[in-house]
């Protein structure tokens, strides 16, 4: 596979880019290579500038969850394009697709649109502060809520330690009222609320972890949020960013939540309600999204939030989300996840395969992992190995042990044949890098 260009150009942005990427995980540092530079996308396809074809199984990170280049999306971007690409005020496809997201969410009575995930996370923690009166808010190791200060902490070892900076350039003063907590672990929360639950603002957490990997709650977890918020004054913000309506048509907590009797107060979204254009969103209760300004006191503000075109695509997308295909992603992620552990069991290759709904990934680790501490024990070593096996034979996943894994519904049998013959080779040469006798295994 020849990726000459792609190295030229890596090479040449890194003089004017930091890093020679827009976003870390992107430069390929963690699987010891230079990233493909992309040029175009076909359905289930990626081609990168040496021409090199790929079956995508990153999608933008999620957004692309009809597939690239849907026609209906084009067509929808197209004809708002030619109107103009930004006013900075006021327009019908924000208004459309607000409704749309309030149909398909039943806790979600109000929409506020921004750009990114970032900024909705940033923009929920200060309501909650705002509608609290409290300053605390908790959060999980391993779960990633944006790149806002407060967030960027990591954990201690003790129970509720008070979070420090994990970035330079954030200042202990920011972060100074963030919690962290190991997810998963019930026995922490109870203790913090028995202890602190009148301090806190909010509880916030991926409504499954998909930033270390795939990790869902446990069962009755998120229940336990819920409660535990409900019962001493505080809310829960379930970050949706991955999983809103990908999950399912109303996300995770539609599938999940809503048959376990639970509701969180606000929701952040983002990926599929852009459909690929920069969009994101804060929803939740009318009376808690009312304290945002201009009905209430709470500052947010962006010129470019609501952008027709962003939300023409978001728009086009939700509405091409029929039940058939969330029906064929559900399929594909299964024939994929379970092929691909097939190969992995065959080389005698010890990892654990792991699903949050139809996100999945694979740890090369000896059990299941339930949370940050686990999911670092893994072998990165083997899984930059198995990575390139797959990019070599034509298969496109994410270049990082630390992330989740998409589907489209573009998908097709003859993708997943050459997913699962790749995944055949990349777990024979990782076999062989790793030194296994599979007889001992």
């Amino acid at each position: 596979m020849i990726t000459i260009g792609s190295s030229s150009w890596h090479e040449r942005a890194k003089l004017s880019i930091p890093g020679g990427v827009s976003s870390p995980v992107r430069a390929f540092q963690s699987v010891g290579s230079h990233p493909r530079y992309f040029v175009r996308g076909e359905g289930s396809k990626v081609f990168d500038i040496d021409g090199n074809q790929y079956v995508d199984l990153i999608g933008s990170w999620g957004p692309m969850i009809l597939g690239h280049a849907h026609p209906a999306v084009v067509e929808a971007v197209v004809k708002t394009s030619r109107d103009s690409f930004s006013f900075g005020a006021p327009g019908p496809n924000e208004v459309l697709l607000a409704e749309e997201i309030i149909a398909r969410v039943e806790p979600a009575e109000q929409v506020r649109f921004v750009s990114s995930g970032t900024e909705a996370v940033m923009t929920a923690v200060r309501l909650a502060r705002a509608a609290t009166g409290r300053d605390l808010i908790v959060k999980f190791a391993g779960c990633y809520h944006g790149h806002s200060d407060a967030l960027l902490v990591e954990a201690g070892s003790a129970i509720a330690t008070l979070g420090l900076p994990n970035s330079p350039g954030v200042t202990v003063g920011a972060t100074k009222d963030t919690l962290v907590l190991p997810y998963n672990d019930e026995a922490a929360l109870r203790e913090l609320f028995a202890t602190r639950g009148h301090e806190v603002a909010a509880i916030i957490t991926e409504a499954a972890a998909a930033n270390m990997g795939a990790v869902p709650p446990e069962p009755g977890f998120n229940r336990l949020l819920a409660d535990l918020t409900k019962s001493h004054g505080a809310l829960l913000i379930l970050d949706e960013v991955m999983t809103g309506f990908r999950i399912s048509a109303g996300g995770w907590w539609q599938a999940f939540g809503k048959p376990e009797g639970w509701e969180p107060d606000l929701f952040t979204f983002g990926k599929v309600i852009g459909g690929g254009f920069p969009l994101a969103a804060i929803a939740g209760k009318k009376e808690v999204m009312q304290l945002l300004a201009p009905v209430g006191s709470v500052y947010q503000a962006g010129t470019l939030s609501g952008n027709p075109v962003a939300t023409a695509s978001g728009l086009a997308t939700l509405e091409n989300c029929t039940p058939a295909v969330y029906k064929t992603l559900n399929l594909r992620a299964t024939q994929i996840g379970e092929g691909i552990s097939h190969a992995l069991t065959g080389a005698g290759l010890e990892h654990s395969y792991q699903t949050a709904g139809n996100l999945f990934s694979f740890f090369f680790a000896p059990g299941r992992v339930t949370n940050y501490a686990e999911a670092k024990l893994q072998d990165t070593a083997r899984f930059a190995k198995f990575f390139h096996g797959l990019l070599e034979k034509g298969v496109s996943v994410p270049p990082s042990a630390f992330e989740a894994w998409f589907v489209s519904a573009a998908i097709t049998d003859a993708d997943v044949d050459q997913v699962l013959s790749a995944a055949e080779y990349a777990a024979r040469i990782t076999r062989e890098f790793s030194g296994v006798d599979k007889k001992t295994t």
